[in-house]
């Protein structure tokens, strides 16, 4: 019976390992595709951004770090773009992403959207999209053209960067402060800023 008894236990102990292995294995692949489902969303629509100079407080690019993460442009969305068939053929949106507050002590990384020259309505107000769960980090880092620097701030409200870098990580484990390790993202911008003698055909 000992004997026996010890090798029921040395098989329990066994698959309580390989179930909490599996769990962890599951945790990190989900959690990788979010960060992979989050930054190709940015991407995306980085590669879309549209600027002109003459309307540029349609068409400013708004980046802001710290506490409260904060990223805004205005894009010429494609039709696999989240929530497209909401705006009803308005493919040219202007697009913010920032990081809330979500259910207990988690922060979520949403993003809200609205045509040019509209109000946004108030269901994008209250519900918006959230495509990271539990972030730890998001910053966003553009190459200055003059420095060859990467900054935290975009003073130049009147152009675009033409490269972007976003670093995101999400909590390993849900409802705790341990992060996994931050996923990177550089991402060149092929569009720039429209000057407004081309804007209005002279």
């Amino acid at each position: 019976m000992a004997i026996f008894a010890i090798i029921i236990m040395a098989i329990y102990s066994t698959w309580t390992l390989i179930m909490r292995a599996s769990v962890v294995g599951q945790d990190a692949a989900a959690r990788a595709q979010r960060e992979r489902v989050a930054l190709r969303t940015i991407e995306d629509s980085l590669t879309c951004i549209q600027s002109f100079q003459a309307s540029m407080k349609y068409y400013s690019f708004v980046v802001q770090n710290g506490d409260q993460p904060f990223l805004s442009y205005t894009a010429q969305l494609p039709d696999t773009f989240p929530r497209n068939g909401k705006f009803d053929g308005f493919t040219l949106r202007r697009l913010f992403f920032t990081v809330e507050p979500g259910p207990g002590s988690e922060k979520n990384l949403v993003l809200r959207q609205a045509p040019v020259l509209m109000d946004m309505d108030r269901d994008e107000q209250q519900t918006p999209l959230v495509l990271a769960r539990n972030v730890q980090l998001f910053t966003i880092e553009c190459l200055d053209p003059k420095s060859g620097d990467w900054v935290t701030e975009w003073n130049d409200t009147n152009s675009i960067p033409t490269e972007v870098r976003i670093n995101l990580a999400l909590a390993a484990e849900a409802n705790t402060g341990r992060s996994a390790p931050a996923v990177t993202r550089l991402i060149a911008i092929p569009s720039v800023t429209l000057p407004s003698v081309l804007q209005v055909g002279h």
